[in-house]
């Protein structure tokens, strides 16, 4: 049975609960030493996620990993997945992201999204009721730096004047993602990203990233990017399940606190690992088992490109190596 071709990507968090604390150096240290192995053995990307003012350290700052990541490494792809552009002045998005990008030798691709945590916007003084608005100023400065102009924006949310980038970046220009989980989210990625970025159940979503290109008189199905939010391989699914299960339950409880506090929901309601594994939410399977799951994920999606969770939050980075190297080894080559 042929399979259709993927690019296979990592995800990171850099999360570090209380309950299992260690040295954030070591933490850092770890990710960026697992992200270098990972690309001689096959991965071809690595996205990093942000969020801000968290009690277990998630990471806030997502392009000094980037350029980390770029300085570590010769071929894999660096993206974000996602910034949260809304809470940047574009103009130096623009500059850092092309400077990543000289940094990588032309391997950065940004992705952005509108962001949905109230403490967020407050602890920057913005206001959250903003960010559709900030998001589309921004993309827009963004795009026009990247094409080399010189730049006089006068918006609600951004003034600029005789902005031109300088270096400009390697790719003429990065891919740009557009990110969420909303319908706004992909009719904007239709209109004026390269690309979907999304996770999990994407099925809705892709249908309104699809009509709206079509509706927009754009060629083609458009480029997706997803995965499963959670799938692991394991020669012994139900012992990785006990060993990981409660950090990733630790996880979609505090996602589901955090959506809960923004007035959203994204998961229902779970309390034990075994319910996130009866859910779909976490999947360990055996190496044909994550070929099957893949490539129906791919079949209904039509994503080119597959990512998802590496590290559970407060789980050691080496001792997911094994899970990466059988998935690298047994799983990757049936895409190529």
């Amino acid at each position: 049975m042929s399979h259709p071709r993927l690019g296979f990507g990592l995800w990171y968090s850099l999360r570090n609960p209380a309950r299992w604390a260690r040295p954030y150096p070591e933490i850092y240290a770890q990710t960026l030493r697992q992200i270098a192995w990972a690309e001689t053995i096959g991965y071809d990307d690595v996205w990093l996620t942000e969020h801000h003012f968290c009690e277990d350290g998630h990471a806030p700052s997502i392009l000094p990993l980037a350029a980390a990541v770029a300085a570590r490494t010769d071929r894999i792809r660096i993206g974000t997945s996602v910034l949260l552009l809304p809470l940047y002045h574009p103009v130096r998005v623009a500059e850092d992201a092309a400077t990543i990008d000289i940094i990588s030798n032309g391997r950065f691709e940004l992705g952005v999204g509108v962001g949905y945590r109230p403490q967020e916007f407050k602890g920057l003084g913005l206001r959250s009721q903003d960010r559709g608005a900030r998001m589309d100023e921004g993309l827009e400065i963004i795009r026009a730096l990247w094409r080399g102009e010189t730049v006089d924006y006068a918006g609600k949310h951004f003034t600029v004047e005789g902005a031109k980038l300088a270096p400009m970046p390697v790719q003429n220009p990065p891919p740009l993602w557009i990110g969420g989980f909303a319908p706004a989210s992909a009719k904007r990625a239709a209109r004026i990203g390269d690309g979907y970025l999304g996770t999990g159940d994407m099925g809705e979503l892709v249908k309104v990233y699809r009509e709206e290109r079509a509706r927009l008189g754009k060629q083609g199905p458009g480029r997706l990017i997803g995965g499963h939010f959670w799938l692991v391989v394991s020669r012994d699914p139900a012992r990785t399940l006990a060993d990981i299960g409660p950090h990733v339950l630790y996880q979609i409880e505090m996602y589901n606190q955090w959506l809960g506090e923004a007035g959203q929901a994204l998961f229902p309601p779970v309390s034990t690992p075994a319910q996130l594994a009866e859910m779909g939410i976490l999947q360990v399977l055996t190496p044909q088992h994550a070929v099957d799951a893949i490539a129906s994920y791919a079949e209904a999606t039509g994503i080119e490109r597959y990512y998802t969770w590496t590290v559970p939050p407060g789980y050691p980075e080496e001792k997911m190596n094994d899970h990466l190297q059988l998935f690298a080894e047994e799983v990757i080559p049936k895409f190529r």
